[in-house]
């Protein structure tokens, strides 16, 4: 079956993620993450796309980019280079990232303001650290550093229409927010097919009269070992995203 070929953005931004290849850690140490901004700012050299936000978690990246040429070649030059560099450092071979990186359009401003919060959060929901300027591997202290007229190789243009100061700034990217743009995992199966998974696995008649702990337990090993996402199995057990998501972190 073709691929789908990838809806264009009328902003030309898009929301990017790129994640290990089999759930494969793609960052090791800190060498490693600042490799990989030095691609981003190598990329950036040749094409002069403007960089929005990232954020680098151990096993994804989440990009926030506006093309000045296809962001697929934009992605290439950022991704080739450091599989190249991350396989000769840790002596092995084989694909180190998906072959398909995830994408959405940012159709407006407004959107483009909500996922770059969602982008930033990442290492809070991920109970990495509590306070988003603690964590050095985003954006949100590049944006400490343009707000202060100081060097970074962000564009925070479109960001200080909407936000004169750091203080401003700050806060709206510390709003507390529901909003889930790209998944870590995508579901590849109906909620049926899945709860029919979960059933059988688990010799289950129904899902309905599950005690807490046992839905904890199954819900942690079902997202471990199918593909499916946190949205998906709320769905499923009739549980808030929230709460599953809370459940998958404090079983990890």
């Amino acid at each position: 079956m073709p691929r789908k070929a990838r809806i264009k953005s009328n902003t030309g931004i898009y929301h990017i993620m790129l994640r290990g290849i089999d759930k494969r850690n793609i960052f090791l140490d800190n060498e490693d993450k600042l490799k990989f901004i030095s691609n981003i700012k190598k990329a950036k050299e040749k094409a002069n796309f403007n960089i929005l936000g990232y954020c680098l978690m151990d096993n994804h990246v989440h990009l926030l980019l506006q093309e000045s040429e296809d962001i697929g070649t934009s992605i290439k030059r950022i991704t080739v280079a450091y599989a190249g560099w991350h396989n000769k450092k840790y002596d092995r071979i084989g694909h180190l990232l998906q072959n398909r990186y995830l994408s959405e359009p940012v159709t407006s401003e407004h959107y483009m303001l909500n996922v770059l919060r969602y982008i930033h959060q990442n290492p809070i929901k991920a109970r990495i650290v509590d306070n988003l300027s603690d964590y050095r591997w985003s954006s949100f202290g590049e944006y400490y550093l343009f707000y202060n007229g100081q060097k970074t190789f962000i564009d925070g243009s479109l960001l200080e229409g909407y936000f004169k100061t750091f203080e401003e700034f700050s806060a709206y990217m510390d709003e507390s927010t529901e909003a889930e743009f790209l998944d870590v995992k995508n579901a590849k199966c109906s909620d049926k097919k899945m709860t029919e998974i979960i059933m059988s696995a688990y010799k289950l008649p129904n899902l309905s009269n599950l005690k807490t702990n046992k839905k904890r337990q199954i819900i942690n090993e079902i997202y471990n070992k199918e593909n499916t996402s946190i949205r998906q199995l709320g769905r499923i057990f009739g549980l808030s995203k929230t709460l599953v998501e809370n459940i998958v972190k404090k079983d990890k």
